[in-house]
């Protein structure tokens, strides 16, 4: 299995990384190369979307009063940053700015900040939270069409309408207006209901669950999708392993032109 060692370990290959990603030459064997290379690859090939979530060991993301912070541990966080850093644009829904207040920029790594998408179909996270306050990053306010009233702009933000889904905003419908502004390579950070929403509707192409070794015995669950009956109606995507510190990250890839790969 792959080992990120250090948050700070792996700047000069992260760097070279960077670097190939502008040129479109991205190639090696280092442990970043490996991990992120194929996903900046992606690039190249139009609409592409990974979301991610930190997880304990009984399947939680958060407590049940929402406390998530921090479940994992600190090369998660630094992966994290890495991966707004190669995105587009960062989609997140409201209860994660609700209850973290994330910035949704970069700071632990080199590379710019993506676009901040937050979903809120119902509009109704007011004005306080940071990705409202700060001109950082441009950000995005995604709010159901019949919620959004006459109003374009939450504090920072550009409020855009969107049509409903059968749950909350429909995935696919967020990933054509956001491709329509330049923003294909899209990173679902969270939270477990965004994720789950869009890896129900088949609208991820990568999923990300890094797992903590640590058990909280009760609190928000991880991925909730529709009930089945038999097993063969689950999923069973291709997965890529990395270790990030105390923490295992699996990457589970819904494409058909993966090729598997298990790092040791």
């Amino acid at each position: 299995m792959t080992t990120l060692t250090s948050p700070s370990g792996n700047e000069a290959d992260w760097q070279v990384l960077l670097r190939g990603e502008e040129t479109g030459v991205i190639d090696g064997e280092s442990i970043i190369q490996m991990l992120y290379g194929p996903l900046c690859a992606k690039r190249r090939q139009g609409s592409f979307v990974v979301g991610h979530l930190a997880q304990s060991l009984d399947g939680r993301i958060a407590t049940t009063c929402g406390v998530s912070r921090w479940i994992s541990g600190q090369e998660d966080l630094l992966h994290t940053h890495r991966m707004r850093a190669i995105a587009d644009a960062v989609i997140v829904g409201a209860n994660t700015v609700l209850h973290d207040d994330p910035q949704l920029t970069v700071r632990l790594c080199s590379g710019n900040n993506p676009v901040r998408v937050v979903l809120d179909p119902e509009h109704r996270l007011d004005r306080r939270q940071r990705v409202f306050l700060d001109d950082s990053a441009p950000t995005l306010l995604l709010v159901a069409a019949d919620r959004a009233g006459a109003e374009r702009q939450w504090g920072q933000a550009e409020v855009i309408p969107v049509p409903r889904g059968q749950q909350g905003l429909d995935p696919f419908e967020i990933r054509r207006i956001l491709a329509l502004r330049g923003l294909s390579w899209l990173f679902v950070e969270g939270g477990g209901i965004t994720v789950s929403r869009f890896l129900a509707a088949g609208a991820l192409d990568r999923l990300q669950i890094t797992v903590a070794p640590v058990i909280l015995g009760s609190g928000r669950p991880s991925l909730v999708l529709p009930e089945i009956h038999d097993l063969t109606h689950s999923l069973r995507p291709r997965t890529r392993r990395f270790q990030l510190g105390e923490d295992t990250m699996i990457e589970c890839d819904f494409t058909s032109d993966f090729a598997p790969a298990t790092h040791h």
